[in-house]
């Protein structure tokens, strides 16, 4: 298993320890994981790239690491009231609608690629989720939960946005329909 992949699998595998940190209320940990991890996502595609070394399963696992680790923290934001369960449902039927686009494609042997919006609601959910819980670490700062939130709202409007320019896009996918 090459480098990139190895970090990927890294970002799976601490999920976990990010999951029961966080349930224990120990926010610091918790928060330095879930960073730590997404910088994995940061290298494993510039080593991959640089280095010649993109897999098919680095293709199918990198996003799918980054969708287990962000939306573990959501689920963990629902349970404490920070973010509402409708928001979680709308960032889940986007994925749902694309990786069922994405197989249908596969099945007639296309690639379907991420576009840029896609891209954008990934890094700003991967920077509301730490804000978020730098705020519960540091209480007596709201603000910065505050603007964790906010930026969390522009993320969900890009959820809506790329999830619709991405249908938009590969409508042609729906013609044998």
């Amino acid at each position: 298993m090459n480098l990139p992949n190895k970090l990927t699998v890294a970002r799976v595998i601490a999920v976990p320890f990010f999951i029961a940190a966080y349930m224990l209320g120990m926010y610091w940990v918790a928060l330095i994981l879930f960073i730590a991890a997404s910088f994995t996502d940061l290298f494993d595609g510039k080593i991959a790239r640089a280095r010649g070394l993109v897999t098919n399963f680095g293709k199918i696992m990198d996003p799918l690491a980054d969708k287990v680790l962000v939306y573990a923290a959501l689920c963990l934001f629902i349970e404490q009231d920070l973010i509402a369960a409708w928001m979680m449902i709308i960032i889940l039927a986007r994925e749902f609608a694309i990786a069922g686009m994405r197989a249908v494609a596969a099945s007639e042997g296309r690639v379907l690629a991420a576009g840029m919006s896609g891209k954008i609601k990934t890094v700003l959910q991967m920077i509301a989720v730490p804000m978020m819980m730098l705020g519960q670490a540091i209480p007596s700062l709201p603000i910065i939960a505050t603007l964790g939130w906010w930026v969390f709202i522009a993320s969900l409007i890009m959820t809506v946005y790329s999830g619709t320019e991405y249908i938009l896009k590969n409508r042609d996918i729906f013609a044998d329909m």
